[in-house]
């Protein structure tokens, strides 16, 4: 795992800014509870799979996805909340009253739990989005398969004893809010885990090691890795494939592909004209 170098020692000659520049881990946050902010693959990765989640029988105007917005999920605290890397909501409108852009995403008034979650893996976060933290003292037992809507898992939350901590990550999404999947990605391992729900726990799918690939049939799309230049940056990219196995381009990307399209037809055009033309020449010559 990435592990933190800051401070380092001076050396002659001096070492690369990439090496002994402090990062966002390195240094303390004005907010105690806040180990770092989002770097830029925390930017980047989040417009790649809004860009290319395209689900072929859900309209793009009854999704919502998120990225890096509060997800509040607790009527009883309505300040608690996660902050999931990247999320997908079916079968609520993209905009407030189809008009305006969402400010956050409150469960119990949209009374819809999102369809898949990801977490991009961070030094000071990993341990808590794997959910190997957990304090089993603490968590919120919820009945199953009793209560098997969301509503029905709020009002069991509501009834049940008041923690005094908000509950980590893991159990929000596994426990309370029920998310079918959820997928982790670490950039620094290039290592991409997914976990679906199983009665009431999270069970981890055997992913290929070379070409993890998880299919959500729901969606008729899949989330797996792939190895690209997105925003010129070459790496692997968590990124949507259809039912065909391919990647599912971006609005850019098929803007490029129309266009070489029509060159190449436009080129086959001229040389069939070509053609047409010598063709002609010989039979005047005949």
């Amino acid at each position: 795992m990435f592990q933190l170098k800051y401070p380092i020692d001076q050396s002659e000659p001096p070492r690369s800014p990439r090496e002994t520049l402090p990062t966002m881990y390195d240094l303390p946050s004005e907010n105690l509870k806040e180990p770092g902010l989002p770097d830029e693959f925390h930017t980047l990765q989040p417009q790649l799979l809004s860009r290319t989640c395209r689900p072929p029988q859900i309209s793009a105007q009854q999704m919502f996805m998120g990225a890096d917005i509060n997800l509040y999920y607790d009527v009883r605290h309505p300040r608690w909340y996660k902050r999931p890397d990247w999320f997908l909501v079916i079968g609520v409108p993209r905009l407030y009253d189809r008009t305006d852009l969402r400010l956050s995403y409150v469960i119990w008034q949209e009374g819809v739990t999102p369809r898949l979650v990801v977490e991009l893996l961070s030094p000071g976060t990993e341990a808590e989005d794997l959910g190997e933290n957990l304090r089993t003292e603490d968590m919120i037992q919820l009945p199953h398969p009793e209560a098997t809507t969301t509503q029905e898992s709020l009002e069991t939350l509501s009834n049940s004893e008041s923690p005094k901590e908000p509950p980590r990550k893991w159990e929000v999404y596994e426990q309370i809010l029920r998310v079918p999947y959820y997928v982790t990605f670490s950039r620094y391992t290039n290592q991409m885990r997914a976990f679906t729900l199983v009665a009431d726990r999270y069970q981890e799918v055997e992913l290929n090691r070379e070409q993890p690939r998880l299919w959500i049939p729901a969606l008729e799309l899949g989330l797996g890795l792939w190895q690209g230049e997105y925003e010129g940056i070459e790496r692997q990219w968590l990124r949507w494939y259809d039912a065909e196995d391919r990647w599912v381009l971006t609005d850019t990307e098929q803007a490029l592909e129309r266009a070489a399209q029509a060159e190449a037809a436009l080129e086959q055009e001229r040389r069939e004209k070509e053609r047409l033309l010598e063709r002609l020449k010989q039979l005047e010559q005949s």
